[in-house]
């Protein structure tokens, strides 16, 4: 009898020192994360008609080329990454939408995608995307070069297979993106074939863009950058991804509450990554009005494919504003 109650005690003892240390990570993950940069979005607005994505959460990555450390004003988004969580699965979908896709700015104005984020932050950037793709986008986070870099460096770095001209490509861009992280000791690739990557390698790769598929891609580099250091993340224990989580705050901007950010970093394991594209599927490289623009041929068609991508709707009907917009930008530019 007695040995039965020092068992139930000692059984008690582990319970409690568990949930006490369930706890103790808790609060240091809701401290840290506190003090990351939240920004409370205005109206983000979805087009009537648009068809409903209630079963899937749609973030938007966008990463600026901010040299004066802003996040959310006077910085173009280089990168706009479209991640849509299928809620059931757990299966995340990433789209790049190319950064000089010709678009509505929201306001009548068609312009490059990535000037929306300049001149209106991430609220207008999200609306733009909405509205000219019939998606349903209510949060962002935003990630400076710096925040890749250390979110590299703490998982070990990456492997990258490389080719001469990505070499050559990568090591020119090391000496700017040194200077705009504030590194001035910095490591040149020496070799094609299958590198290690640290971090600021790897952003420098990230930002190639003079080579065979210019910024399309460009995007693809992108893509396999954050599916490298995901596949890692997965990997590692808590004590490292708080870490991250820590060293990362102050190059981070989001919308997502504290609840939702430790939702999702706690349940990073649960998650895997699917197919990645890039928007417009069907496009062509032209001149508007003196710019180097991506048009879509159509935008009407391309949303009914980047529909059936991302939520598997086949023959999906794009909303009148999706149909009015693709028609305007066959008439300011002649493609269709």
């Amino acid at each position: 009898m007695k040995k039965t109650k020092k068992k139930r005690r000692k059984i008690l003892f582990v319970v409690e020192l568990l949930i006490l240390l369930i706890l103790a990570v808790g609060v240091f993950a809701f401290t840290r994360i506190m003090r990351m940069e939240h920004v409370n979005l205005g109206e983000i607005l979805t087009n009537e008609g648009a068809a409903s994505q209630s079963g899937y959460q749609n973030i938007v990555l966008y990463g600026v080329d901010s040299r004066e450390g802003n996040l959310t004003q006077d910085a173009h988004s280089d990168t706009i990454i479209i991640c849509s969580i299928n809620k059931s699965t757990k299966e995340i979908k990433m789209v790049s939408v190319y950064r000089d896709t010709y678009l509505d700015n929201t306001n009548g104005e068609y312009r490059k995608a990535t000037e929306c984020y300049f001149f209106g932050g991430p609220e207008r950037s999200i609306n733009m995307l909405n509205k000219n793709l019939d998606l349903d986008i209510q949060d962002y986070v935003t990630v400076n070069f710096q925040a890749l870099v250390e979110a590299i460096d703490l998982v070990g770095g990456i492997d990258i297979e490389l080719t001469d001209e990505e070499v050559y490509w990568l090591n020119g861009y090391l000496v700017e993106t040194s200077q705009v992280v504030g590194v001035s000791d910095y490591q040149e690739v020496t070799g094609s074939g299958l590198q290690h990557l640290n971090g600021l390698q790897a952003v420098a790769y990230c930002r190639i863009r003079y080579t065979d598929g210019y910024d399309f891609k460009r995007t693809e580099r992108q893509r396999t950058v954050l599916t490298k250091v995901f596949e890692k993340a997965q990997s590692q224990g808590i004590t490292t991804l708080l870490s991250m989580v820590d060293t990362m705050l102050p190059s981070i901007s989001t919308s997502l509450s504290t609840t939702e950010l430790i939702s999702l970093a706690s349940g990073i394991g649960g998650y895997t990554l699917g197919e990645t594209a890039g928007f417009p599927f069907d496009q062509y490289a032209t001149q508007v009005d003196g710019s180097d623009v991506v048009v879509p041929v159509n935008l009407a068609n391309n949303v009914t494919q980047l529909h059936a991508f991302l939520f598997g709707e086949e023959n999906y009907q794009p909303s009148q504003t999706v149909q009015d917009i693709s028609s305007q930008i066959i008439n300011y530019t002649g493609i269709q």
